[in-house]
């Protein structure tokens, strides 16, 4: 229980005091598994993947719903796997980024829990979302902004980020202090320049 208590301290203090909705409720419980019943799934004892947690060898849960439950994706295990487990992990996910201070910062964030904007989080994802938004954003700049040729590659970036992005909850609109990408890079996008 204390384990328990500890990891929801560290998710209030990186993500603030923000009340869930019923519909933040559905959303997290249709998108993401209580911790308890994926480590139940996957064999691991729930207290040991908190302590990894604390101790900054895996990410903090996504979300904790109204009820407490603790909320993490279903692959919450893979990218520990592909590096070996989690004491390697850290090393080899900074490792996919040339510049070492990019790949700590994005390590940071991907600890916090708050890579909620994935599908899947993996530095290749992580890297390709941060390439879309960016090209995505600077569309409207483009010399053939406008024409036919220009749309069909918008709509191609808009389409492409779709598809690694869920479709987030109010509650990450409160903790993040403002509209998610996919209000910026994906609606309000496919809505000023349509088919």
């Amino acid at each position: 229980m204390e384990l328990r208590r500890r990891v929801a301290e560290r998710f209030r203090e990186v993500n603030g005091e923000h009340l869930m909705t019923a519909a933040d409720n559905a959303y997290v419980s249709e998108e993401f598994v209580v911790l308890e019943e994926l480590c139940a799934a996957a064999g691991r004892d729930p207290d040991d993947v908190r302590r990894l947690m604390l101790d900054r060898r895996l990410p903090m849960p996504g979300y904790l719903r109204s009820d407490g439950a603790e909320m993490v994706p279903a692959d919450l295990f893979a990218l520990a796997e592909r590096a070996g487990g989690p004491e390697r992990l850290a090393a080899w996910f900074i490792g996919h980024w040339a510049d070492p201070a990019e790949g700590t910062a994005e390590w940071d964030a991907y600890l916090s829990g708050r890579y909620v904007c994935l599908r899947s989080v993996t530095p290749d994802s992580i890297r390709r979302k941060d390439e879309l938004t960016a090209a995505i954003r600077s569309a409207p700049d483009e010399p053939d902004a406008g024409s036919a040729d220009w749309s069909a590659r918008l709509h191609a970036l808009v389409d492409e980020l779709d598809a690694l992005e869920p479709a987030f909850t109010g509650y990450d609109r409160h903790r993040f202090g403002g509209p998610t990408s996919r209000d910026t890079c994906i609606d309000a996008v496919r809505a000023r320049y349509p088919r």
